[in-house]
Order: structure tokens, then sequence, then C-alpha cells
């Protein structure tokens, strides 16, 4: 009998143990192949980091990681700047451009959203096709009329250009994202405001946008990053180098017709230029992943 009862009791002892050498097993395999990703995903970042101390002359002798003859010297041209240009006005002037883009998007978008989601008016319906629409429309298709425009108002070579859509709610994309969110949202809240005497402004002040703070950080990441790599539009309404954005910037570095590239100036350049994009994502990136702003709300 004890002998029967060892052995009963020793196979429900025995499964305990292989799982947890089987789940021990599945952690090890999954640490291992997500250290071999992160590794394949941050070498490029590393690569630009190490190459920044590489001189001109090992570009496209020395494609390895690490530089044969270190150096810092890329570093003092960089911050010396170009065409008579310190680089501290190209990060001034994509700083202005960046924060005004997420101000007017994050501003626009979300008034524009709330219409839409709270709004009853004619042509609901027609005027949210129209404005998913223009997802299809591609951006070239406007550059021209919108540079005639621009330039009859005599706006082409200031910020204007840049910095005016945002605060129209041109982003189709932000407008629709925050429409979605506001939509999950259940309209008890509106409603009990409405019965106080509150209006859609205060309503929209007051208890929606509290509530879509996970929304409008999203689409000021995105609208930071956006505006911040911008080259085609900077390109086009800006023509004086004191004005030129970081991408523009980074371009006369590399411009053959001043009498050859500069790839280490280059290199250090772009890299510079990614810190505050690392930095604000860094910061903000929580909130990419914060549950809906319904939660916990009870109809």
């Amino acid at each position: 009998m004890t002998s029967t009862t060892i052995g009963g009791d020793a196979r429900p002892a025995a499964a305990p143990r292989r799982r947890i050498k089987r789940r021990t097993v599945q952690t090890i395999v999954w640490f291992i192949g997500l250290s071999i990703l992160t590794v394949i995903v941050l070498y490029p970042l590393l690569w630009l980091f190490l190459a920044t101390f590489k001189p001109n002359a090992e570009f496209g002798t020395n494609p390895g990681l690490f530089p044969n003859q270190p150096t810092v010297d890329n570093y003092g041209k960089v911050m010396e700047g170009i065409a008579g240009v310190p680089m501290w006005r190209f990060f001034l002037n994509s700083f202005i451009l960046a924060v005004s883009a997420v101000v007017g998007t994050v501003l626009s978008s979300a008034l524009a959203a709330y219409a839409f989601a709270r709004v009853q008016f004619k042509g609901l319906g027609i005027f949210f096709a129209a404005m998913i629409g223009t997802l299809l429309l591609p951006f070239h298709v406007v550059i021209i009329p919108q540079y005639i425009i621009f330039n009859k108002l005599g706006w082409v070579d200031t910020f204007i250009p840049l910095i005016l859509p945002k605060f129209l709610a041109t982003s189709a994309f932000f407008v629709f994202l925050i429409v979605q969110f506001i939509r999950q949202m259940p309209r008890d809240m509106d409603e009990a405001a409405r019965i106080d005497g509150a209006g859609h402004l205060r309503i929209f002040w007051s208890i929606i946008l509290p509530l879509i703070k996970p929304a409008l950080i999203t689409c000021a990441i995105f609208a930071f990053i956006w505006e911040w790599n911008d080259f085609l539009s900077p390109l086009l309404y800006l023509t004086s180098p004191e004005n030129y954005p970081l991408p523009i910037g980074l371009r006369l570095y590399n411009d053959a017709s001043s009498g050859g590239a500069d790839y280490g100036a280059t290199v250090t350049a772009s890299f510079v230029a990614l810190i505050p994009i690392l930095l604000f994502f860094i910061v903000f990136q929580r909130f990419l992943v914060d549950g809906v702003a319904t939660q916990g709300l009870k109809g």
C-alpha cells in the first residue's frame, strides 16, 4: 500500500517539474530570439554612431563597424555649419516647424474629429466620406495649386505655407484616428453636461479632450516625426539657406556642386538630427500602448 502511494505521488510530482523545465526552455529560446532581433534592429543605429568617428577618407574603403583611425573632427565640422549657416539654425528651424505642426495638427484634428463624431449636421456623411477620400489623393496632385496660391500671397520663403495647413485639419489620417477614438466613448457624460448647460466647446474642452489623451499623444508623435523628416515641402517653399530645416541642411553636406561630398560630416549631422526624434519617442512612447480612454467607465 505504501509503495503504491509513493508511486502514485511520484507521477503527479513529476508533471510540474516537466512543465517548469519546458517553460524555462521556452523562455531561453524567446530570450535568445529577441536578443538576435534586437541586435539586427539596432545595428544600423550603432553603425551610424560609430561612423561619426570615421574620417572622410575611410568612407568607401572601410564598411566595417569600427573606424580604423577614430576622430572627432566631424563633430567640429557639423557644429560650424555650412553655407554660412550654423547647425543650431537648422535645428531651430526644424524645431519651430515640428512644434507648430504638433500643436496645429493635434488641435485642429481634435476639433474636426469632435464635429464628425458628436455633432449632427446636414451632409455629415458626405463631408466625412470626402475627408476619407483625401487619403487616396497623392500629395503631388496638390503641389502646384498650393504653390500658386502661396506664391500669389507672397508667402514663399517663409514658414507660413508649412505651418498654416497644420491648423486647418488637412491631415485626414489624424482626424479619422481621433474620430474612431471618440466614437468608442459613451454619450452619457456628454448628455449630462448638456443638461447642466454646457455647449459643444465646453464639452469638448472639459470632457472629451482629457479622455482622448492617448490618441492626441499618438498624433503628436507621428506629426513631430513626419515634420522633422519632411524634405519635399521645405524644398518647395524655402529658398534662403538661413530658413532651411535639418533635412535640407543635411543635403548641403552632400552637395557635389560645392566641391565634393563630405560623408563624415553628413553621417555625423544625420546622427545629431536623429537624437531629438529618439528622445521625443522615448518620452512619449508609453502613451502608444495606453488603454482606450473609456477604460474604467461604466454606463
